[in-house]
């Protein structure tokens, strides 16, 4: 499996020294051996210059809002059209609302703010979540999809995130707003260095106890891969 890493973002500089970068999250949770990942910086002005040579392009988290007037947003989006169809793709987070902007959706701040800890969603039990009642994986995100683009089909998502996993038929792309790739010691030190001010203590404190439940990210992981490996279908 050969796989692009459209890499939008990055953890912050402290934490990617103990944990790596997104791309180093995404190779652990995607990988095996005799696979390859190649990076894109995409802020850089990096972008495959043929989708149709990866099995998969997968756009990765960033703290960039998609409505921002930064100039690298609007050639991703134009990237993800003209990919759309040639090969898998798979966005999670920021890469989730980019798509769903790409592909005729909207992405607002969210006025419910912050969505962190581990969160549930209900699935439809269909498409690449076939089989899977709930699933419970990493929220980090402000931003949140609000209008699904026209034909994308909604197959997980709760009350606080009701647009949380999308599925473009026809496209051959998939998207995640949760974050299977946050192992769970990641997750709480981020939410450490965000403690005083992006959370308040208490907000903190509860999405730190949310942790102590199970969590579903390797499962999201192999069906994942499984989609890639299946072309997208």
């Amino acid at each position: 499996m050969r796989i692009a890493i459209l890499e939008t973002g990055a953890p912050p500089r402290d934490l990617a020294v103990r944990f790596g970068d997104y791309p180093d999250m995404f190779r652990r949770l995607l990988l095996v051996d005799g696979d390859q990942a190649e990076t894109f910086d995409v802020a850089a002005g990096r972008l495959p210059a043929d989708p149709s040579a990866f099995d998969a392009c997968l756009v990765t988290g960033s703290s960039a809002g998609v409505y921002e007037p930064l100039p690298w947003i609007a050639p991703l989006k134009a990237f993800l059209n003209a990919a759309s169809g040639r090969t898998a793709l798979v966005g999670v987070c920021f890469g989730h609302q980019v798509m769903a902007e790409a592909f005729g959706g909207r992405v607002i701040p969210s006025p419910k703010g912050w969505g962190i800890g581990l969160h549930r969603y209900a699935a439809a039990g269909e498409g690449w979540l076939a089989g899977l009642d709930t699933l419970a994986v990493a929220a980090s995100h402000q931003d949140q999809v609000v209008e699904a683009p026209e034909g994308a089909r909604v197959l997980a998502g709760s009350d606080f995130t009701p647009f949380g996993a999308l599925y473009y038929p026809g496209r051959r792309a998939i998207s995640i707003q949760l974050h299977p790739e946050f192992a769970p010691d990641y997750a709480r030190a981020l939410i450490e260095s965000r403690r005083g001010s992006r959370y308040s203590d208490d907000q903190a404190d509860a999405a730190l106890a949310s942790y102590e439940e199970a969590n579903d990210r390797l499962e999201v992981g192999r069906r994942l891969r499984r989609f890639i490996e299946a072309g997208g279908a």
